[in-house]
C-alpha cells in the first residue's frame, strides 16, 4: 500500500531459432517491462527486427495518416473484428488511393477558395470609394493612388510638393484615391514619392474592369461555387469514413502489435545462434511466465530470476536478490544487462486509486520510495472537507465528481471525478457537524435538535471555536509533518542509524522540542490560546483540563530542539539555515482555519443580503439569525429570545423588485462561493499536501510500468 509491487528482473535465454515464439508468447503475456541491451557484453550485439518489420511500419504509417485525414476516433470503431494480411494489401490500398484523390481535391479547393476571399477582402475598399476599376489606372500621364490613410495629411503633403502640378482626392472613411498629374519633369514615381512620410498605406489596384461592386458579387458567386463543391467532397470523405473506419481503427491495431513485435530484437542482446531478453514482472507473476514459455518451446529456453528488487537503495540502486533456496534462485543472479531501476507499479486499494493523480502531478513514486496516495487519500479530502464544511456544498461537489466520474473516458478526468466525489463526501459531513446547508445554521435544529456539536466560530457567541481551529489547525500540521519526516527517517534508516537521525531524525527533534517550549509557554511569550487557564484545551471551547506543559518540560524541550539542530548540522551544514522551517511549516497550517472563516463569512454575506439576519444577545454573547420565514422587529421576542438588532433586513422582505434581484444574489452568490472553494480550499489544501509534507521526503521520478504487450480494443486474436 505505501509500496509498490515488488519486482523481478528475468532473463530468457534460448536459441535464435525459437525467438519468434518467445517473442509472441511474451506479447501476448503483456507482462514483461523489457530492459534496452546497452551493448557492453563482448560477443553480444542489439538484434536485428524480424522480417517484414519495415512494410509493417510503412502500412502503419499509412493508416495513421489516414485516421488523421478522416478524422477517426474511437467512437467510430464498430465491433471487434480480424484483419487479415491480404485485406491489408487490397482493402487498405482501395482506401488509400480514394482518400488520397478526395484529400487533394479538398486542399485544391480550400486553396482556390482562399484565393478568391482574398480578392474579396482586397477588393471591398474599393467599393466603399464606388469608382469604377478601370477609372483607376491606364494613363499616360495621370498618376493614381489608391490606398488608406489620413485624408488631411495626404492632401497638405500634395499641396507643398512642386513635382505635383494639380490632384484631386477622392475619400470614404480612411480609404482615399488620388489622382495627380505631375508637373513638368517630375519624376514618374512622383506621386509616390510625395506620399512618403504620410500616414498612407497604398492597396494594389486590381487588373479588373467596371463596377467594383459587380465583380465582389461575381468574386462571392465563385466562392458559393467553390464552398459547394468543397461540402460535396467532405461529405463524400464523411461517407467513406463511415464505411472504413472500423477496418482503418483495428488495421492501426494489429499493425502496431506487428510493429511492436518485429522491433522486440532490438532490445535483445543476440549472437549469431543465442539471444537473451530481460525485463521487469511482478514478483508474483514469475510463475506464469516460466509456464507459459515451457508450454510454447519447452527447454529451448532458460527463464532465470536474476534478482529480487526489495525496498531498499542503496547508492541508487536496489537490493540484489539473496540466496532464497525455497525458491531455487542463483546468488549471482546470472549477467544483467544493466542497472535499470525497476518500474513501478502503484500497489494502492481501489477507493484511493484516484488519489494516484495527484501524485503522479508532482511525478511517479520511485521504486525505493514511499507512495503517499494513501496519506493524500486520508487527508486531502478531510483538509477541504473542514474548510469547506457544508451539507449543501458537499452534496453539490459529490454531484460534479459523479458526472466527471461517470461521463469521460480520460482516466484524469476520472480520478478528478473520484477526488470530488471524496471531498464532496467529507464537506457534507463536516456540514452536518457544523448544522450548515448552503451557509443556513437550520441542521442544527434539524438534526441536532438545537446547537450542533462545533461551530465555525463565525458568530459572536461561538468565537471561541475560531480561536479553536486556529490551534487545532497547528496540531493538525505537526502531525501531518511527523508523518512526512517519518517517512524520510524510514528510508534513511537504510542507510543507517547515523543518516536517519541527522537527515530526518533531527527535524522530529527540532520540531517536538520547539512546539513542547512553546506549549509550556515559552519563557512566558506563548499567547494565551496555547498555554494558561485562558487556553483553548482548557475549555474555550474544547473542555480537555489541558493547560499547557510544565515549564521545566518546556526547558528540557528547548534543549531538544537544540540536540536536533546539532545533528542537523553534523549531517548537513547548509540546511541549518532552514531550521525555522519546524516553526514556519507548522504556522502554514492555520491557513487550514484562516479558509474556514473566509468561505463561512462569503456564503453569510450571500445569506445576509437575501434573507437578512437579525441578532439575539448582546457583546459575545450574541448570536445571529438569518429571517428565512420573516423578518421580526427589534424588541420583539423570537424563539424566547428578544431581538436586539436587526443587521440587514434582507432583499427577500423589501417587494417583488427585491425578491427577484434577491435570488439572482442568492443564486449567483453561492455558484461563487462554490466555485471559489476549489480555488481557495482545494489550492490550500493541495499546497499543504505537495509543500509542506511532500517536501519532507518526496522526489518522485520512478519509471512507469509499460510492459511488452497490447490491450486489444479492435480486433481479436488472429
Amino acid at each position: 500500500m505505501l509500496r509498490p509491487e515488488q519486482m523481478s528482473k528475468v532473463s530468457v535465454t534460448g536459441s535464435r531459432t525459437v525467438m519468434p515464439d518467445v517473442i509472441k508468447t511474451v506479447h501476448g503475456l503483456n507482462l514483461v517491462h523489457l530492459s534496452d541491451y546497452d551493448g557492453s557484453w563482448e560477443g553480444f550485439d542489439p538484434g536485428n527486427p524480424i522480417e517484414g518489420a519495415d512494410e509493417a511500419s510503412d502500412k502503419l504509417v499509412t493508416v495513421r495518416s489516414l485516421e488523421s485525414i478522416l478524422d477517426v476516433d474511437d467512437d467510430d470503431a464498430g465491433p471487434q473484428r480480424i484483419v487479415t494480411d491480404d485485406a491489408l494489401d487490397d482493402e487498405l490500398e482501395d482506401i488509400r488511393a480514394q482518400v488520397n484523390e478526395l484529400d487533394d481535391r479538398r486542399n485544391e479547393l480550400e486553396d482556390e477558395l482562399r484565393a478568391v476571399e482574398d480578392r474579396i477582402d482586397s477588393m471591398e475598399p474599393f467599393a466603399d470609394l464606388g469608382i469604377d476599376l478601370d477609372l483607376l489606372s491606364g494613363y499616360d500621364s495621370l498618376q493614381v493612388a489608391v490606398g488608406e490613410g489620413n485624408a488631411e495629411e495626404v492632401e497638405r503633403a500634395l499641396a507643398d510638393t512642386d513635382d505635383i502640378r494639380e490632384f484631386e482626392l477622392f475619400s470614404e472613411g480612411t480609404t482615399l484615391a488620388v489622382f495627380a498629374y505631375p508637373a513638368d519633369g517630375a519624376d514618374e514615381e512622383a506621386l509616390d514619392d510625395a506620399l512618403v512620410g504620410v500616414d498612407f498605406a497604398s492597396y494594389e489596384v486590381p487588373d479588373a474592369s467596371g463596377s467594383p461592386e459587380d465583380y465582389i458579387s461575381e468574386l462571392k458567386h465563385e466562392r458559393q461555387k467553390l464552398e459547394s463543391k468543397l461540402n460535396g467532397v467532405e461529405n463524400e470523405l464523411h461517407d467513406v469514413k463511415l464505411d472504413a473506419a472500423g477496418f482503418i481503427l483495428a488495421a492501426e491495431e494489429k499493425l502496431a502489435i506487428e510493429v511492436q513485435k518485429a522491433e522486440a530484437p532490438l532490445q535483445f542482446a543476440t549472437t549469431e545462434n543465442a539471444f537473451v531478453a530481460e525485463g521487469w514482472i511482478p514478483t508474483d507473476r514469475y510463475a506464469q511466465l516460466t509456464t507459459a514459455l515451457d508450454e510454447t518451446v519447452g527447454e529451448h529456453v532458460e527463464v532465470d530470476e536474476l534478482e529480487r528488487a526489495d525496498y531498499e537503495e542503496h547508492d541508487g540502486h536496489h537490493a540484489p536478490l539473496e540466496q532464497a533456496e525455497e525458491t531455487g534462485v542463483a546468488t549471482d543472479g546470472g549477467h544483467s544487462m544493466g542497472d535499470d531501476s525497476p518500474p513501478v507499479i502503484q500497489d494502492n486499494p481501489a477507493p484511493t486509486k484516484p488519489f494516484e493523480l495527484l501524485v503522479e502531478t508532482i511525478n511517479r513514486p520511485k521504486y525505493f520510495e514511499f507512495d503517499p496516495t494513501v496519506v493524500l487519500f486520508l487527508t486531502f479530502p478531510l483538509f477541504f472537507g473542514f474548510m469547506i464544511g457544508d451539507l449543501g456544498y458537499g452534496l453539490l461537489y459529490i454531484a460534479i465528481g459523479y458526472w466527471l466520474f461517470s461521463s469521460f473516458d480520460s482516466d484524469a478526468i476520472k480520478s478528478l471525478g473520484g477526488i470530488a466525489m471524496w471531498a464532496g463526501g467529507f464537506t457534507a459531513l463536516f456540514g452536518v457537524l457544523y448544522g450548515e446547508i448552503f451557509g443556513l445554521h437550520v441542521l442544527g435544529d434539524v438534526v441536532w435538535g438545537g446547537h450542533p456539536p462545533i461551530h465555525k466560530g463565525l458568530q459572536p457567541a461561538f468565537g471561541d471555536y475560531a480561536v479553536g481551529w486556529l490551534v487545532l489547525s497547528l496540531l493538525a500540521g505537526i502531525a501531518h509533518l511527523t508523518i512526512g519526516w517519518g517517512f524520510d527517517f524510514v528510508e534513511n534508516l537504510e542507510h543507517g542509524f547515523k543518516d536517519a537521525m541527522t537527515e530526518s531524525g533531527s527535524w522530529l527533534l527540532m520540531m517536538f522540542g520547539l512546539w513542547v517550549w512553546i506549549f509550556a509557554g515559552a519563557s512566558g511569550n506563548a499567547p494565551s490560546i496555547l498555554v494558561g487557564k485562558e487556553s483553548v484545551f482548557a475549555g474555550y471551547p474544547f473542555p480537555l483540563g489541558f493547560v499547557g506543559f510544565p515549564e521545566p518540560v518546556g526547558i528540557v524541550g528547548l534543549g531538544v530542539f537544540f540536540v536536533g539542530l546539532i545533528l542537523l548540522v553534523l549531517g548537513e551544514p547548509v540546511e541549518a539555515v532552514e531550521f525555522l522551517n519546524v516553526l514556519v511549516n507548522v504556522l502554514s497550517y492555520t491557513r487550514l482555519a484562516a479558509v474556514l472563516l473566509a468561505k463561512a463569512g462569503m456564503a453569510f454575506v450571500v445569506n445576509l443580503l437575501f434573507f437578512g439576519v437579525y441578532v439575539t444577545g448582546h457583546g459575545p454573547h450574541a448570536e445571529w439569525h438569518f429571517g428565512i420565514g420573516h423578518m421580526p422587529h427589534r424588541g420583539d421576542t423570537v424563539h424566547g429570545h428578544a431581538v436586539t438588532e436587526i443587521m440587514f433586513p434582507g432583499l427577500a422582505h423589501s417587494g417583488i423588485a427585491g425578491l427577484v434581484g434577491g435570488l439572482l444574489i442568492l443564486v449567483l452568490g453561492h455558484l461563487l462561493v462554490l466555485a471559489l472553494g476549489i480555488t481557495s480550499a482545494g489550492l490550500q489544501a493541495v499546497r499543504l499536501e505537495y509543500v509542506e509534507f511532500f517536501g519532507k521526503f518526496y522526489e518522485g521520478g520512478g519509471e512507469e510500468y509499460e510492459p511488452f504487450g497490447y490491450e486489444r480494443t479492435y480486433t481479436t486474436q488472429d
